[in-house]
């Protein structure tokens, strides 16, 4: 009877270890998988634990360095290897209709309703089955008063001589080349190949003063006081002047873009529904809200910009003057055009 008993305990405690070991994931082991490819510093490392705790996956992330990379990703068969990318608007168009992307059961995304209405059903995909838009970036000057030796009110005076080394610059065709062609008075989405050669002759002259072109912390160099001028995303600008409160927003009179970044699942996604999942939970209000105490873009999440922290409601990288907000453009697909455009591009980083 004694051996019974000893047996049974034995058993016991070897059950209580098998369930320790394998029942909640504390081992490190995650019961899914969640493949993302985006911006670096774009989501917090909170939100993504708090995500893989609550569902039990593992998320892994890939970054890109230009929009044209992750549309060359998704286009050239590399988009299977991910279960969510996140592509921009101008590129939007040729991935639908080239087949490039899954359809998003919105049955699973009960809380899509938390983004405000001006921000759904976008001209490229107006029932949203295969675009969320994530955040919205408005891209604009930012420049430090006590070292830039000019006031800065229009894209022309970046071209000043008195700015040589001095500007830090997010890079790209679709973020530069809109720049470029807005300051020469056309439009920013021009596909006249004439209009697109003011462009590359006007980024000529503003390459001689730019010292640092990158798309990821781009706000160092003002930071480390390399550059005095920057032309940034507001998210990088937010974590600029958090940093360094005497940094001012340029008062532009020229238009600014403004773009946003959608998650999308690529055709071939092998965890579609984990990116649905994941779809879902940054929806909500309270994650979002949660998301924009370190990731200070501005937000198409309605619902949790109206209970975002009060730092981030009146951020001055957020709340730019009224007159920049309603004078902006967004980007459009560049059909055929877009051969012209990487031709230009390639000559202007040959140069």
């Amino acid at each position: 009877m004694f051996k019974k008993r000893i047996l049974v305990m034995m058993l016991a405690i070897v059950l209580i270890f098998s369930i320790t070991a394998c029942g909640n994931g504390d081992s490190g082991e995650k019961a899914g998988i969640l493949n993302i490819y985006m911006w670096s510093d774009y989501l917090s490392d909170d939100i993504v634990k708090d995500f893989e705790d609550e569902y039990n996956i593992k998320v892994n992330f890939a970054y890109m360095n230009t929009s044209e990379e992750a549309a060359a990703k998704l286009t050239s068969g590399g988009g299977s290897e991910y279960d969510l990318a996140m592509p921009c608007d101008i590129d939007m168009t040729a991935l639908i209709k080239g087949g490039y992307l899954e359809e998003i059961n919105l049955d699973n995304l009960t809380n899509l309703s938390n983004i405000g209405e001006a921000y759904i059903g976008r001209e490229f995909d107006p029932e949203n089955i295969y675009a969320i838009p994530y955040m919205m970036n408005y891209i604009y000057v930012v420049y430090n008063p006590e070292t830039c030796p000019i006031e800065i009110t229009e894209y022309e005076d970046l071209k000043s001589p008195e700015l040589k080394g001095e500007i830090t610059s997010v890079t790209g065709i679709s973020n530069l080349f809109p720049m470029a062609l807005a300051a020469s008075g056309l439009n920013p989405n021009s596909q006249d190949e004439e209009e697109i050669q003011v462009a590359y002759e006007w980024l000529r002259d503003y390459f001689k003063n730019v010292k640092s072109l990158q798309s990821d912390s781009t706000e160092q160099d003002m930071l480390n006081g390399s550059c005095s001028v920057g032309y940034l995303f507001d998210g990088q600008a937010s974590r600029a002047i958090e940093q360094n409160p005497n940094l001012l927003v340029a008062d532009l009179s020229d238009p600014i873009q403004l773009g946003f970044d959608n998650f999308v699942i690529p055709k071939g996604a092998k965890n579609k529904e984990n990116a649905e999942l994941f779809l879902n939970f940054i929806l909500r209000a309270e994650v979002m809200a949660k998301n924009l105490l370190e990731v200070s873009y501005s937000c198409p999440n309605t619902a949790a910009v109206a209970i975002a922290d009060e730092e981030y409601r009146n951020n001055p990288a957020i709340n730019i003057p009224q007159h920049m907000k309603d004078n902006y453009f967004l980007l459009m697909d560049l059909g055929d055009s877009a051969v012209t455009y990487d031709k230009y591009w390639t000559q202007l980083l040959a140069e």
